[in-house]
C-alpha cells in the first residue's frame, strides 16, 4: 500500500501585518481563508518487491599456516559488480601485498603489479583479464590476477569466490 500526499493545493498567504504606518494592498490582504488539502492514493495493484544485489560470498586464504599447520580464511561478502577486490580487501583490513609491494604499490591504477592474488575458485564469476593484466601477469598462472583490476561479481550473478593471498609467498 503506498500514500500520495498532494500539497499543490495550499495557499501560501502573506502575513497581515501593518507596522510603521504601511498598509499592505487588498490583494495581499485576504479575508478569505482557504483550507488545506491533503489527498491520499492507495493503490491495490501488485507492486513488485524491491530486488536485491546479488551477493558474492568471498573467502580470503591467508599467505602462511598457523602454528596448527592450517592457513587462516577470512570470509567476506560483497554486491555483485559492484567492487574491484582490492577495495574489497581494503575494505575488510585484508593483507594484500609483500614487502615490496607495501611500499612500491601504484594505489590501485594498475600500474605496478604488485597486488597479486590466485583465483582458487570462483573464477567464472569475475570478470576476464583485463590488457593490464595480460601484461603484468605475462609469464603467470592462468589463475594469478590482479586485485586492482578483478571486478567481484557482474551485478547478476552470486556465488562464492575463494582467494589466495600472496601466492607468490606460499610454497
Amino acid at each position: 500500500m503506498s500514500f500520495a500526499v498532494n500539497l499543490s493545493s495550499l495557499p501560501l498567504r502573506s502575513p497581515e501585518i501593518t507596522t510603521g504606518g504601511y498598509n499592505f494592498p487588498k490583494s495581499v490582504i485576504s479575508s478569505t481563508r482557504k483550507r488545506p488539502m491533503l489527498s491520499f492514493a492507495t493503490s491495490n495493484s501488485t507492486e513488485e518487491p524491491p530486488t536485491t544485489t546479488p551477493e558474492i560470498e568471498l573467502e580470503f586464504i591467508g599467505p602462511k599456516a598457523g602454528e596448527d599447520g592450517k592457513y587462516p580464511v577470512d570470509r567476506v561478502s560483497a554486491a555483485s559488480g559492484e567492487k574491484v577486490l582490492r577495495t574489497i580487501m581494503a575494505d575488510n583490513k585484508l593483507e594484500l601485498y609483500g614487502t615490496y609491494g607495501k611500499v612500491m604499490n601504484c594505489g590501485g591504477g594498475g600500474s605496478c603489479g604488485t597486488c597479486i592474488v590466485e583465483v582458487v575458485e570462483g573464477n567464472e564469476l569475475l570478470n576476464e583479464r583485463t590488457n593490464t593484466e595480460l601484461k603484468y601477469l605475462k609469464k603467470k598462472p592462468e589463475s594469478w590476477r590482479l586485485a586492482c583490476q578483478t571486478i567481484v561479481g557482474n551485478k547478476e550473478n552470486s556465488g562464492k569466490v575463494v582467494i589466495q593471498r600472496l601466492p607468490q609467498w606460499k610454497k
